[in-house]
């Protein structure tokens, strides 16, 4: 079994984010051994959707206004189509992500997450995939897209939608075993 305890994951979502894709990936971090901190705009809580339903809420563990890159060895960016527009549009939100990125730490990116990555102008030459509707975008922003359930490139996993959060979750925590091993 795969060890990941001792880190610290952020998980950025705002109201509106694809509830399994914010579920499968936390447990998965989790049962593995990280922890995963909710990280909003506000305090309190989000509201998940089930394809655009009102579903579950969920507490917020810090406000991004308090957070830190630093604190956190990966980023996870649920899709919905709401969460990923809501955030793309904070310029705190796309300064947070870069900062991953320019440390060379994971990020982890599903369904319609890519388009914050979009917004923060980190997808430049970059194999990825997500959602098909935001193929156009991706390839729009210098991305190379590919039509793959999970994609690796260097720092950066993407996947589809929750057809695929079974490799997606298996891939995200392979890979944060293997940066914190290349590290260590």
């Amino acid at each position: 079994m795969i060890e990941l305890s001792g880190t610290k994951v952020a998980l950025l979502v705002a109201d509106g984010f694809e509830q399994v894709e914010f579920v499968d990936p936390k447990a998965a971090l989790e049962k593995a051994g990280s922890t995963v901190e909710v990280i909003s705009l506000e305090e309190g809580e989000v509201q998940g959707v089930n394809h655009g339903e009102k579903a579950d809420r969920f507490p917020v563990d810090k406000v991004l206004s308090s957070s830190s890159e630093a604190s956190y060895a990966a980023l996870l960016l649920p899709g919905g189509v709401m969460n990923p527009d809501t955030l793309r549009a904070k310029p705190e939100v796309l300064n947070f992500v870069r900062l991953f990125f320019e440390h060379d730490k994971p990020v982890y990116a599903i369904c319609h997450g890519p388009q914050i990555l979009v917004s923060a102008n980190v997808v430049r030459g970059r194999k990825m995939t997500g959602y098909h509707s935001i193929e156009a975008d991706l390839r729009n922003a210098g991305a190379q897209w590919v039509d793959d359930s999970v994609v690796v490139d260097g720092n950066l996993v993407t996947s589809r939608n929750p057809d695929d959060l079974p490799d997606f979750c298996r891939a995200i925590v392979e890979h944060l075993a293997d940066h914190l091993a290349a590290y260590r």
